[in-house]
């Protein structure tokens, strides 16, 4: 039950948009996947180095419940805290290979390139597979 109610936000996001911008969104997840590599790479050459995501754990005191005290006619609720452990992702900088970089971002404009040439075709589909409807 809980897995079928966490399902529900996913499937309202994916029925977001008209069928053709649907079609069109699926159509060009790849391009853009590489467009978003393109960037980070041509980043990582301007800058020298790349930045590497790690996670850390760490503690800090929360509210995890209420003490009940009776003081004569006074009932006083004071808070219990305890540590709790949070997960914090952070990045730190990494050497690059400069040389292994351009290499890399060649190899991604030629796929980007590819890419695109491929999506023109299948943006075309979607748009004659589902026309806009004028209102």
């Amino acid at each position: 039950m809980r897995h079928a109610l966490m399902l529900i936000p996913l499937v309202l996001l994916a029925a977001c948009g008209t069928p053709q911008e649907r079609c069109i969104r699926q159509s060009t997840t790849e391009l853009r996947r590489v467009t978003n590599l393109v960037g980070e790479v041509q980043g990582n050459i301007a800058r020298g180095y790349a930045w590497q995501s790690y996670e850390t754990t760490s503690s800090r005191w929360e509210i995890c419940g209420y003490d009940t005290i009776t003081k004569g006619d006074k009932v006083i609720q004071r808070p219990r805290m305890c540590l709790e452990d949070y997960t914090v992702t952070r990045q730190r900088p990494i050497p690059i290979d400069p040389a292994a970089e351009k290499r890399k971002l060649e190899a991604l404009l030629k796929r980007q390139a590819e890419l695109s040439k491929a999506a023109e075709a299948q943006i075309a589909a979607c748009k004659a597979a589902y026309p806009e409807e004028e209102s």
